[in-house]
């Protein structure tokens, strides 16, 4: 049993909570006039998660509104390529753009001596908010995880197919191999940085997992969280990390067998009684409400949430969203959500 008071890591060290514990991807963002009033302020995005002072507020912001059980930093997972030396930016209206690498020889190019200078402010950010929080509030830091950031260093942005990053990895996987190890071992030294900055918990997602098929997953999903996760542990064995393979379908069981991961994170997609049998067996669960449901509201909202609770909650859950909140989504209806989870 664990002696942790805080919701979020009593159940990340298997407990069972009634009600669950709530927080939801992407709580801090443009569901918010306070975040959108403040982000009009920045220079760009990334100038935005570079700044102290508005990463910490814009953190907080939810946890004021909302009383959530966990706050997340403020940040973006491109933060890593970043630091590493690769031009990233990010287009309004169009997303982020990158200088793809797609040759030894780039990937040769990148540099790893600068990461920690470069990622100071984020540091910054998260001993701030480990001051500022309330008591029993969790701080949760995070990373994208090595194939999701490759996918976005190779393909140079968003993808619909991921066919160039996809065809390297199955042409040439020694010369692929080069890349992930790199993004492997920075991830690591960043997050035990954000640990040692103050940070509670982990998430790593994965938002692209689903992309590869069962060999791709265990070489490009699996065997980095593996690294990520034992590097991590090896220094901080109490601190949990949740997994977000985002789209594995049924690799989900296979992630929370062989990762070594303290919950998993589940997308909207799978089914709730399979992953009660296959995931929630081996560990935690977080999730998996469809963000399309909670911008609808009403009844999907009433529906979708009880049908969630009354199958994952005999075990340890973390309600969250399938996915992060949606831009348009009015206040209220997280507001309700809140209200349906918590039994107010």
């Amino acid at each position: 049993m664990t002696t942790q008071t805080k919701p979020l890591l009593r159940v990340l060290a298997g407990e069972t909570l009634n009600p669950p514990p709530v927080w939801l991807m992407r709580q801090a963002g443009r569901h918010l006039q306070e975040y959108k009033d403040l982000r009009a302020k920045a220079e760009n995005f990334l100038n935005f998660c570079y700044t102290p002072d508005m990463a910490v507020e814009v953190t907080l912001q939810p946890i004021r509104r909302y009383s959530m059980d966990a706050a997340i930093l403020f940040s973006d997972i491109l933060v890593i390529p970043d630091a590493l030396g690769q031009k990233v930016s990010f287009v309004p209206g169009a997303g982020p753009k990158l200088d793809p690498i797609r040759t030894v020889a780039e990937i040769d190019r990148l540099q790893d001596e600068r990461l920690h200078e470069h990622l100071a402010p984020v540091y910054e950010t998260v001993t701030r908010l480990r001051k500022e929080l309330p008591e029993d509030v969790t701080l949760i830091g995070f990373a994208g995880a090595p194939w999701t950031v490759a996918t976005y260093v190779v393909e140079g942005a968003g993808s619909k197919d991921y066919h160039t990053v996809r065809s390297w990895a199955y042409r040439a996987p020694a010369e692929f191999q080069k890349l992930i190890d790199i993004l492997t071992e920075s991830t690591t030294s960043y997050l035990i940085k954000q640990v040692e900055a103050g940070a509670e918990a982990l998430q790593i997602f994965d938002s692209w997992a689903g992309v590869l098929p069962p060999d791709q997953f265990e070489r490009w999903v699996i065997a980095p969280f593996q690294k990520i996760i034992g590097a991590v542990k090896d220094r901080f064995p109490q601190v949990p990390i949740i997994g977000f393979p985002r789209g594995a379908g049924l690799q989900y069981a296979t992630f929370a067998e062989k990762t070594g991961v303290d919950a998993v994170s589940l997308d909207s997609t799978v089914p709730l009684e399979w992953a009660r049998d296959h995931v929630q067996v081996h560990t935690a669960v977080q999730g998996n409400l469809d963000n399309l449901a909670l911008l609808a509201g009403g009844e999907s909202i009433e529906a979708e949430a009880k049908r969630i609770l009354d199958v994952l909650s005999k075990g340890p859950l973390i309600f969250n969203l399938g996915h992060g909140v949606l831009p348009d989504t009015p206040v209220t209806h997280v507001e309700r959500l809140l209200e349906i989870v918590r039994g107010d």
